[in-house]
């Protein structure tokens, strides 16, 4: 007889959640796993955490490590102390660790030096940038991985071309675009637009939180230039990141912010709350990774504020376009869009909501195979 094969998925901040929600429920749901989430507490906001639990219907934490902020250096390590112990006593069959955070390098790490099979959710994705932490991540996760899960086509040429066995390379889809699949009816019944007296389509959504873009004067200034420009076209609601909004009143220009007309700032929304705003915007102006890929599949435009994309497929197929943090050609190219009426873009391969089922059946099939 077969043993369940016992599953350690990690989260670690927001963006996991959604990524990891629609694969735990499709390892229970087929019945070989014992599937268990450990949440390291990397980022950790008690009220916006359960928001985020509540609305993907994840059970609480099997595991809570409770690490929270620190330097890059301290985060990682005291995840990795904490992981090593979690791992050596439980003895899972393999660990899946997603996206690009510290958690995922640090989880990755530990179960690499433990002998732990170990899967990486949305592999091969590369920015080409490695002054970016998360770039750091992505290839040290990738290089210790055995299961390579890739959501586009340029996961899987990247990881070729960088000599990663074929054998462990896995074309499945995007398991965040199963989230949204799943709670897209749901989303749509929140009450945000009635409560932020918002009609379809009449403003454009925010977000920026990246330290290229908000850790300087003259990068907040290019902001405040950005979101005076598309206030006087459209309202913009812009749910502000603590980072950003701390930054704003270190620099001294969170008088300015608060003094434009037709901006409606607020705090972190839950995800239902934020899909509903997406699906029903005009459009993005963003510097996330994963709004990049969840505007592509809603087909709705998307300006991506940043030097590079680790998603060029949402470019190549999808409704985002890269710019830089230039305040002039961003007005420029927003203004060509609020007045068009039509949408470029497709949805690419795969990304139809069953990735997580995909993922599913690979680790059933690899793994009892190992055991016989």
């Amino acid at each position: 007889m077969q043993k369940t094969i016992k599953v350690l998925n990690v989260v670690g901040a927001r963006p996991n959640f959604m990524k990891v929600a629609p694969l735990h429920a499709a390892l229970q749901a087929h019945g070989a796993f014992q599937s268990m989430i450990v949440h390291t507490g990397q980022h950790y906001d008690e009220k916006m955490s359960d928001i985020f639990f509540r609305q993907l219907e994840l059970p609480q934490p099997d595991v809570y490590l409770g690490i929270g902020g620190g330097s890059h250096a301290e985060q990682t390590g005291k995840i990795m102390m904490a992981f090593e112990k979690i791992v050596l006593e439980g003895k899972p069959d393999l660990v899946v660790v997603v996206g690009d955070v510290n958690s995922t390098l640090a989880c990755s790490i530990v179960s690499a030096k433990c002998h732990i099979p170990l899967a990486h959710v949305e592999a091969g994705l590369r920015s080409r940038d490695r002054e970016m932490p998360e770039e750091i991540n992505r290839l040290v996760t990738d290089s210790v991985a055995d299961y390579l899960l890739v959501t586009e086509q340029s996961g899987v040429d990247n990881l070729r071309a960088e000599g990663v066995a074929e054998s462990k390379i896995y074309f499945v889809g995007n398991v965040m675009i199963d989230s949204l699949v799943r709670f897209r009816e749901k989303a749509a019944k929140t009450s945000i637009l009635q409560e932020l007296s918002l009609s379809p389509k009449s403003f454009v959504l925010m977000t920026m939180h990246r330290p290229s873009n908000v850790d300087t004067k003259s990068g907040l200034q290019n902001l405040l230039q950005i979101i005076e420009h598309i206030t006087s076209l459209k309202r913009v609601v812009f749910p502000i990141h603590p980072r950003t909004r701390k930054q704003f009143a270190t620099f001294g220009l969170d008088s300015q912010l608060h003094s434009l007309s037709n901006l409606t700032l607020l705090d972190p929304l839950g995800y239902l709350e934020f899909l509903n705003l997406m699906e029903n915007a005009s459009l993005l102006v963003t510097d996330s990774g994963g709004v990049q890929e969840e505007t592509t599949y809603l087909q709705v435009p998307c300006l991506t504020l940043r030097e590079n994309t680790e998603r060029p497929v949402t470019i190549e197929l999808g409704t985002n376009e890269l710019l830089s943090m230039d305040a002039h050609q961003v007005n420029q190219r927003v203004s060509e869009i609020l007045a068009s009426t039509t949408v470029r873009g497709t949805i690419p391969p795969l990304w139809d909501g069953h990735a997580s089922e995909r993922i599913a059946d690979i680790f059933a099939s690899k793994l009892f195979q190992n055991q016989e």
